[in-house]
């Protein structure tokens, strides 16, 4: 049957110009962003911050909790727009994922096993040993290059002062330290992977980020991330350099809203397709953020920390080629917490229940016309 081929054909009635209607198909490819949250193994890394996900640990994180964790992980994963396209993700972008061996036994998971997912991922220098890395299915995907990009960020004199309290949603995911070298003061954290392959023929490429976190204050913390927003842009630049008609997607957890100078100013994203020159940046969340929608939520503050942009030459509409429908969140009312303080938040993981995420999933969708 059509709907078991990996390559899913999307029937659309397209309005032509003279007022008749068309029934065209197109394939669709999902790609999808998820923050992963502590996706740790049990195992103690001698050189990285992760006591705290051991057996002995604060969150006693055991065998048990580690495959459930992997198991909430997979479901979610396997149902991202399935409402439209009932393959799973063709790429999906993870952070806050330890090694290498996590995303094995993840992609492992029955839900997923059969989508034969490769993996790229490389060790960052974040303390906590939390990485990025892009899945990506191997029918339909062959990567042909691929390098993390570190991230050269340097406070002052002084190391950041730790807030023991988050105060506001600007000072959210304070687990998330900003670590600081007494040496030289550079900040540690998260590189930016690029991957570049063709997808059913076509190259495209793909950048994941996590970029500093707001540890410490948003505004204290905010040129970190403005620093990463200007490295993307670096990223993309030079990709266009090379290639003008260059498809890029870009897409992670910013630990910044679509309207923060980060990404409005540094990476240069637009919110409204009209306004995306040539060489530009197209942020489809930014609207959704106006509507009031969220990936993350504080004190029932919600924003989009989590968000997938793409390069103008993916707004082009000719369809012979890939182009970007749509976007959306992943928030079906299996991943909300359904009671007590944090109802309607995302349904994370605590000491008595093992949850999915504080954040939601994002996805956007890539369609091209059937031949």
């Amino acid at each position: 049957m059509m709907l078991k081929k990996t390559c899913f054909y999307l029937i659309l009635l397209l309005l032509l110009s003279k007022g008749h209607a068309q029934t065209k198909a197109f394939v669709v490819h999902t790609v999808a962003f998820y923050n992963f949250e502590n996706c740790f193994d049990t195992i103690n890394d001698p050189i990285t911050n992760d006591d705290e996900w051991t057996p002995t640990g604060d969150q006693h994180w055991n065998t048990k909790k580690y495959h459930q964790k992997l198991e909430n992980l997979s479901r979610v994963l396997s149902e991202i727009g399935t409402s439209v396209n009932p393959n799973s993700p063709t790429f999906i972008g993870g952070v806050e994922i330890e090694n290498q061996g996590v995303l094995e036994d993840l992609i492992k998971q029955p839900k997923l096993s059969d989508k034969d997912y490769g993996i790229i991922h490389f060790d960052s220098p974040d303390k906590r040993g939390i990485d990025v890395a892009l899945l990506y299915q191997k029918k339909q995907f062959q990567p042909t290059s691929y390098s993390n990009i570190p991230l050269y960020v340097y406070k002052g004199e002084q190391p950041i002062k730790e807030t023991s309290k988050a105060e506001s949603l600007e000072d959210l995911e304070t687990e998330d330290v900003i670590e600081v070298s007494t040496k030289n003061y550079r900040v540690y954290t998260r590189d930016q992977l690029l991957v570049t392959g063709f997808l059913n023929g076509e190259e495209i490429h793909i950048i994941v980020n996590h970029w500093p976190s707001r540890s410490g204050g948003e505004k204290k913390t905010s040129p970190f991330r403005e620093a990463a927003g200007a490295l993307n842009r670096k990223i993309i630049d030079s990709l266009q350099h090379i290639n003008p008609n260059a498809k890029i997607i870009t897409m992670g957890d910013l630990n910044d809203s679509p309207f923060n100078n980060s990404v409005k100013r540094a990476l240069g994203a637009k919110g409204k397709t009209q306004e995306v020159q040539s060489f530009g940046i197209y942020n489809p969340f930014e609207e959704m953020v106006n509507k009031g929608l969220g990936t993350i939520a504080f004190r029932d503050s919600w924003d989009i920390f989590d968000q997938v942009m793409v390069s103008e030459s993916l707004l082009q509409k000719d369809y012979s080629s890939f182009q970007y429908w749509k976007a959306g969140i992943y928030n079906k009312p299996f991943l909300i917490q359904k009671s007590g303080k944090y109802k309607g938040y995302p349904l994370r993981h605590s000491l008595t229940e093992i949850g999915f995420s504080d954040h939601f999933p994002v996805y956007i969708y890539l369609i091209k016309e059937r031949k």
